[in-house]
């Protein structure tokens, strides 16, 4: 036949599959992002300079950032520790932690909020404890990081569960027969692996905690330059019908998250590039 079969898929073909995505992304992404932008356009550059300078919004922009930070640093960390033990390990209750993993997924932030809230308050079962040692997490940044590690943990797991589970285990046995340790094969074989997937769990959460509200707003105390977060700052703008003051700070706190992301994106392209070329 002179004519060439074309294979058939289910979806339609790529003019209007393309078209669909590109519909539904500005649906849904670039047309919110972009009134936000023009609603921002609205003020001068000084009234923006002076918005964006204010004392108490950059006291918040310094809670949301560090607390963010710090929370996704320590869910890298302990998220690999968890993604390792249930990836190498059988135990009793195996798949019950497994589901555990995913529950800040599917449990309302508020409610999430009111429990940690309740535990690490004075009087609460933990709160206590530390209590008695003059510490106090509730109401304190200490409580917002508290929370902001609660929600990010399955962003690592999950980001590095699946990699693990692909790992060839015959590269460590090759390197036990050529003398090295388990510290050094985890950090010299392993680790380089497994580095990709840690930098995006640790993008991922660190941009849900810089989002997050519900959780945040009930074991903070909200106090202004103490333990108010950005977007409690943005709802109470908006609350005093403040819409150009509210966009200007939200305005700002998007490009700072996405020059984040980009320059996380920019890592791990680095280490998948020096990953393939070993």
């Amino acid at each position: 036949m002179g004519k060439r079969m074309k294979s058939k898929g289910i979806l339609p073909g790529f003019g209007l599959t393309i078209g669909y995505t590109l519909v539904y992304l500005s649906l849904l992404v670039l047309i919110p992002l972009s009134i936000l932008f023009l609603q921002t356009a609205s003020m001068t550059w000084e009234q923006f300079w002076l918005t964006v300078t204010d004392q108490r919004v950059l006291a918040s922009f310094q809670v949301s950032f560090l607390t963010a930070f710090f929370a996704a640093c320590m869910n890298a960390v302990f998220g690999v520790l968890v993604a390792w033990v249930l990836v190498r390990y059988h135990f009793p209750g195996k798949r019950f932690i497994d589901g555990i993993v995913d529950l800040p997924f599917a449990l309302p932030t508020a409610v999430a909020g009111i429990a940690l809230a309740s535990i690490y308050s004075e009087n609460g079962w933990i709160g206590q404890l530390f209590a008695a040692w003059g510490m106090k997490i509730a109401y304190t940044p200490v409580g917002i990081f508290v929370a902001l590690t609660f929600i990010g943990l399955p962003f690592v797991v999950r980001t590095v569960q699946p990699v693990l589970q692909d790992w060839d285990r015959q590269v460590e046995e090759a390197a036990a027969t050529l003398g090295a340790s388990r510290l050094q094969t985890f950090l010299r074989v392993i680790l380089p692996h497994l580095l990709p997937a840690i930098l995006t769990g640790f993008a991922l959460a660190f941009a849900r905690a810089l989002g997050e509200y519900g959780s945040v707003v009930f074991i903070s105390g909200n106090m202004p330059f103490q333990t108010e977060i950005v977007p409690l700052l943005i709802m109470t703008k908006l609350e005093q019908f403040d819409y150009t003051g509210a966009t200007a700070i939200a305005s700002v706190m998007l490009v700072a998250s996405f020059f984040m992301l980009l320059v996380i994106n920019f890592f791990q392209w680095k280490t998948n590039k020096l990953d393939a070329a070993r």
